[in-house]
């Protein structure tokens, strides 16, 4: 007997002694990630023939949206003239919101073509007032100096639960640039180097992501308005669209995707398009898959290396994980990489 319980104890003992050292490699792997990110200042993920809109809050607010489209960028900063200075951050998924507020409240959308940002934002503050319900959000602008680390710059987004981070030239309060998550992992993994493996661990074992009933679907044959409602209250900027009857993924509606607005003649055409079933957004969505938000899938085996590698090869907003009947299990984004180097567990 009591050679029978050495041997379990010198089993345990061996078990307890990998799973230290599996930990001692996530952990440097961490602060390898961590060290590069601090070494690195958001001026290095500028691109030098980038461009920034900004748009002054007296402007039409679908002259704004337009804009946006038309020099296709997803966001802008939006500046006061008379308080001069920012005051949030217009995206093309705000004018969707504003749409989807005056189809509810039955207000005259084609108002949108003439009303200003800051008439729209004041009508929706006094709404709210009187409701006690937020219409929609547009988000503060919250800055940051072309000279902190990348380290500060996600750790803010990541606090705000931003998508979006203006980079300001502190000097004349130019913004420079808007960065997102998928922007820092592009200069990590074009710039990141370490000859040590310490990205061998699957994102099921580090439990990156999220997984079963925390996994929100849309399907097929719902409208495009519940499908935005649900990302509104679950604060998704995408939803895996499922087919019901397999649980397999067949498509991704992400709320960057403005096909139907563009494909509207105005915006009662706009207001219309709302009620289509998603299997037909889908179809006219762009199907370049060089598109950030274009469907990929990984395996719940995936390691975080086999992730950096694909990231290398095109880059993605985010992952859809799938078991090996192809069903959807789970979803890895951007944000959720990110916020696993930010965390000290």
């Amino acid at each position: 007997m009591e050679s029978e319980t050495l041997g379990i104890n010198q089993g345990v003992s061996s078990t307890t002694v990998m799973q230290n050292e599996r930990q001692v490699v996530r952990q440097a792997g961490r602060q390898a990630i961590l060290q590069f990110l601090e070494q690195h200042a958001c001026f290095s993920v500028l691109r030098a023939s980038g461009k920034v809109v900004v748009f002054d809050t007296r402007i039409p607010i679908q002259l704004a949206f337009y804009a946006l489209v038309e020099h296709d960028m997803l966001a802008a900063p939006l500046w006061d003239p008379v308080k001069c200075q920012f005051v949030g951050m217009l995206t093309v998924t705000d004018f969707i919101d504003i749409l989807r507020y005056y189809k509810a409240t039955g207000k005259d959308v084609s108002a949108l073509a003439t009303r200003g940002i800051a008439e729209i934002l004041r009508e929706a503050a006094e709404d709210s007032r009187k409701s006690g319900h937020h219409p929609f959000c547009i988000r503060p602008f919250v800055g940051a100096d072309s000279a902190c680390t990348l380290k500060q710059a996600c750790e803010q987004l990541h606090r705000n639960s931003h998508d979006f981070l203006p980079i300001v030239f502190t000097e004349d309060m130019r913004v420079l640039a808007c960065i997102t998550y998928t922007n820092v992992l592009e200069h990590l993994v074009l710039h990141f180097r370490e000859q040590r493996r310490l990205f061998d661990d699957s994102i099921s074992e580090l439990g990156i992501g999220t997984y079963g009933n925390a996994l929100v679907v849309a399907h097929p044959n719902q409208s495009l308005s519940d499908a935005l409602a649900l990302m509104h209250q679950h604060s998704l900027s995408a939803l895996p669209v499922v087919d019901p009857s397999t649980s397999k993924i067949i498509g991704v509606y992400s709320r960057s995707d403005i096909t139907f607005l563009t494909k509207a003649t105005d915006a009662e055409h706009a207001v219309k398009n709302l009620e289509l079933p998603l299997s037909e957004i889908l179809s006219q969505s762009r199907q370049d898959v060089t598109t950030p938000d274009a469907l990929r899938t990984c395996s719940q085996s995936y390691t975080l290396q086999a992730i950096f590698e694909t990231f290398a090869q095109v880059r993605f907003n985010r992952l859809y994980v799938v078991d090996q009947q192809e069903r959807l299990i789970g979803v890895v984004s951007a944000r959720d990489l990110v916020a696993y180097f930010l965390s000290s567990d």
